[in-house]
């Protein structure tokens, strides 16, 4: 008899499709109501597809984020002489780069100079920071909490350290990080040599901490919950207040092999919190790169923070 499993789930419950909690009728328009089964996505999560909010704010975010996408591919497929082959082939190489130091921090740039950058910036900006309402909207309409939105911020901090904030500091647009693939990560490289090392960079440190120990919460907690899943841990929540089988169990095995068990709700507290300050600390650090700090090597030495060889 096939059985219920976590991973790779092997039966599939049919039912009514569930269209979730009633909108107010100015609202009610937005969602869409018609819905789909997908067996394959049932053997990974949640079968049902739909309904789906989008309302203007999501149109307009999918608009904006449409332009700057397009802007950035064509300006790669142009560097190319307009080849497909080509650009598929040199895909991971090809880039669009931030206006040279010559510019400053002017809005004004010719476009094939900086100014496409500017204007792909803008656009994805603009995309982001609407789709961010459009969460923290949703979160309240349905009774929820905004946690999602303050975790989405904090990426949404980091990235526009990257590509406004510290470029604004600075003083020019050529500080900012360029749209592409190896091109951001030779950013990444050339950034940490101009400065000293980022890794004596205390808060890029503290972001290292938290994107690790995000990681091993998050594998900890899903491994955990994966096996108690035969007893019905997946219901955490019911289970916080009713402690059944699965949670006696798993509080047992971290209490027996650590000592201390977190809680069915701390543990998406910590979660939370290490994931919310991988970004926000690592926006702390590369902000004060070059505005605070010109050399996080010598900083380092200065404060005993590392050895002086």
């Amino acid at each position: 008899m096939a059985r219920y499993q976590n991973i790779f789930t092997q039966v599939q419950l049919a039912h009514a499709p569930e269209m979730g909690v009633p909108l107010s009728d100015l609202e009610a328009g937005d969602r869409t109501r018609t819905t789909a089964f997908s067996y394959w996505l049932g053997k990974f999560g949640q079968a049902q597809i739909g309904p789906i909010y989008l309302g203007w704010l999501g149109i307009a975010s999918l608009f904006f984020g449409f332009l700057a996408i397009e802007i950035i591919g064509l300006n790669m497929l142009a560097s190319v002489n307009w080849d497909p082959s080509e650009f598929l082939r040199q895909f991971f190489w090809l880039t669009l780069d931030p206006p040279g130091p010559e510019y400053g921090f002017s809005p004004f740039v010719p476009l094939n100079e900086g100014g496409w950058w500017i204007m792909a910036g803008f656009f994805l900006t603009l995309s982001i920071l609407l789709w961010w309402v459009r969460t923290y909207r949703r979160a309240r309409a349905l009774g929820m909490g905004t946690h999602v939105a303050w975790a989405f911020l904090s990426a949404i901090w980091l990235y526009l350290v990257l590509g406004f904030i510290r470029p604004l500091f600075m003083g020019s647009w050529s500080e900012a990080v360029p749209f592409g693939i190896f091109s951001h990560l030779e950013w990444t490289n050339n950034f940490s040599l101009a400065y000293g090392n980022l890794f004596y960079n205390p808060f890029h440190a503290l972001s290292i901490v938290f994107l690790y120990g995000s990681a091993l919460l998050f594998a900890m907690h899903g491994a955990t919950i994966l096996a108690v899943g035969r007893y019905g841990g997946e219901r955490e929540l019911e289970q916080i207040t009713d402690r059944g089988t699965a949670s006696e169990r798993a509080a047992l095995f971290w209490r027996w092999t650590m000592g201390f068990n977190a809680t069915m709700e701390s543990i998406h507290r910590w979660a939370w919190w290490f994931a919310v300050l991988c970004t926000l600390t690592g926006g702390i650090g590369i902000l004060l790169t070059g505005t605070v700090v010109d050399n996080w090597y010598l900083w380092a030495i200065e404060h005993h923070y590392a050895p002086e060889y």
